[in-house]
């Protein structure tokens, strides 16, 4: 079981909520970290649990909390750049947990690119990602 400072968050949370499927969403809250004890007494944090987890799926209710490293708060938004190229910035893929030398499959749609994360994949939206 995990303690209140090892919360987990991101991929990490969604691989470990997929592992602990079985449980109910209190002892899973608890098992991510999500919990504190007092007097001997357990008390598990369903909303930050829920928040975290809606933020792993990239849902996010408080967007003033992220902020890029120049003090700028995500868009969601891009353009396509005069070179042709779309930049997915690191606030981003920070927010998913990707790391370099992730990788992707991009498939293309009638006006939307999705990228769909190789490796550890799960037939569920879980690691994929709208652009």
């Amino acid at each position: 079981m995990a303690n209140k400072n090892q919360l987990l968050k991101g991929k990490a949370l969604l691989q470990k909520i997929n592992e602990l499927a079985h449980l109910s969403k209190r002892e899973s809250a608890q098992a991510c970290g999500y919990y504190t004890e007092k007097d001997g007494q357990i008390r598990v944090n369903l909303a930050d649990f829920y928040d975290a987890l809606l933020e792993a799926r990239g849902i996010l209710l408080n967007p003033e909390g992220t902020k890029d490293g120049r003090g700028r708060e995500p868009t969601y938004r891009v353009s396509v750049h005069k070179n042709g190229q779309i930049v997915i910035g690191s606030t981003y893929t920070q927010a998913m947990g990707l790391k370099p030398g992730d990788e992707f499959i991009i498939k293309l749609g009638y006006k939307h690119i999705r990228l769909e994360q190789m490796g550890d994949r799960d037939d569920d939206d879980d690691s994929e990602a709208d652009v």
